[in-house]
Formats: C-alpha cells, sequence, structure tokens
C-alpha cells in the first residue's frame, strides 16, 4: 500500500467502546494483543485477566476501554471490516467496466489476507483468522437486532451493499443480489475454514481458492 494512506484512520462505531482504544498507547497495545492472545487461546477461553497479564496492565485498564470482551470482539470485527471497506473502494473506484469492477471486489473479499504493514499495531493476516473462526459469534446473540439497530454491524452491511450494487450494474435483472453479495462475503470466509478443518468437504485447497470458486461461481450466475 501507498505510504500516503497510512494516515487513514478506520472509524469504528463508538458505541462499542467505552474509551476509543486508537487515543492512546495502551488501547492500541490492547487491540494488537488481544488479536494474537485470542488467535493462540480463541475466544471461549480468552479473559481480560489473562490479557492484563500479557501486556502487565491491571484488568480494570481494559475495561476502560471495553465492557466486555464480546464489544471487543464486535471492535475487531468492526475495523477489520471497515479495512476491508477501505480496499474494497481504494481497488475498484476508477474501473468503468462492471464486470472487471465485480472481479476484483469479489477478489478483495475472498482472497488470503495478508499483513499490512502500514497498520503496525494490527497483523491482518492474524485477525484474519479470528474473523473466518469468530465473527458469527458477534451477532449469533440474543442481543443481535438491538446492537444491529445500535449500528454495530453497519460498516459490515456496507461492504455487502458495495457488491450488492456491482451485481446490480452487471445484471440489473438477477433478482437475488443481496443474497449472492451476503453468500460471497459470508460464505468465503466458511470455505477459507473447511479448507484448514474439514478438508473433505470443500474443492478449496493450495490449488483452487476461495476466490477461484466465487468469481466461477458468480460468473456463470450472473450468465445473461
Amino acid at each position: 500500500m501507498d505510504p500516503i494512506l497510512s494516515n487513514i484512520k478506520i472509524k469504528v462505531n463508538e458505541k462499542i467502546f467505552v474509551k476509543d482504544p486508537e487515543s492512546s498507547a495502551l488501547g492500541k497495545k490492547i487491540i494488537e494483543e488481544s488479536i494474537i492472545l485470542i488467535d493462540e487461546i480463541g475466544f471461549e477461553d480468552f479473559t481480560f485477566k489473562k490479557l492484563g497479564e500479557r501486556i502487565g496492565s491491571n484488568e480494570s485498564s481494559i475495561y476502560r476501554y471495553f465492557e466486555s470482551k464480546h464489544k471487543l470482539l464486535v471492535y475487531l470485527c468492526s475495523w477489520y471490516w471497515g479495512w476491508m471497506e477501505y480496499r474494497l473502494v481504494l481497488s475498484t473506484s476508477n474501473i468503468s467496466d462492471s464486470a472487471e469492477k465485480l472481479k476484483r471486489a469479489i477478489t478483495i473479499v475472498t482472497e488470503k489476507i495478508e499483513d499490512d504493514s502500514m497498520t503496525l499495531h494490527i497483523n491482518e493476516g492474524i485477525l484474519n483468522r479470528i474473523i473466518i473462526v469468530q465473527f458469527t459469534k458477534t451477532f449469533l446473540t440474543k442481543e443481535v437486532d438491538e446492537e444491529n439497530k445500535e449500528g454495530f454491524f453497519l460498516v459490515y452491511k456496507r461492504v455487502i451493499n458495495r457488491i450488492i450494487d456491482i451485481i446490480q450494474e452487471v445484471n440489473p435483472e438477477y433478482a437475488f443480489a443481496k443474497s449472492l453479495a451476503s453468500s460471497i462475503v459470508e460464505g468465503s470466509l466458511h470455505q477459507h475454514f473447511l479448507k484448514d478443518h474439514l478438508k473433505t468437504i470443500t474443492n478449496c485447497n493450495e490449488s483452487n481458492s476461495s476466490t477461484d470458486f466465487y468469481l466461477d461461481l458468480v460468473q456463470k450466475t450472473l450468465r445473461r
């Protein structure tokens, strides 16, 4: 990524956190190390006490930023989808050909994620592994409707809506653009999970990527 773009700040809904973790060195450390720790031990075993021990800070100091580990996970996912939206816009904004624009959009949201060196305290490669395994836990809860009204999932929906718009550009007559777009975004996470853990029920592997699958599926689906 061009260094001139490195100052762009990914905006996260202020209702998700108590204090913006981007506003202090400790907050950034909480984000950086929580990503690593959740990846290492899983979200179920992750606690603020364990995170505090890891960063050499009191558990209470973490609660000054997030009221619960659920809110921390929602923050990480929101940040990820904000970063994904930024990449999506950057990759498609100057493309006039709708088919090429859709191809680029699908590639962005389905490809294997590598660390972005422009975000020093966040390793997107590790965060992507968390998203693959943990993202659905942010909304498969009793509080999903209330949190949706609060805008917790707005950036995730914006990513999908951008793809919906491009699908409709490619084929305005296709009746299921919303379902197709949401299936691409979330389905690709599932295919990455299957490739790593349940290999016998997916064709995605080192030779055939999730991106290959969705490019093929969408091309054939939208063919007129």
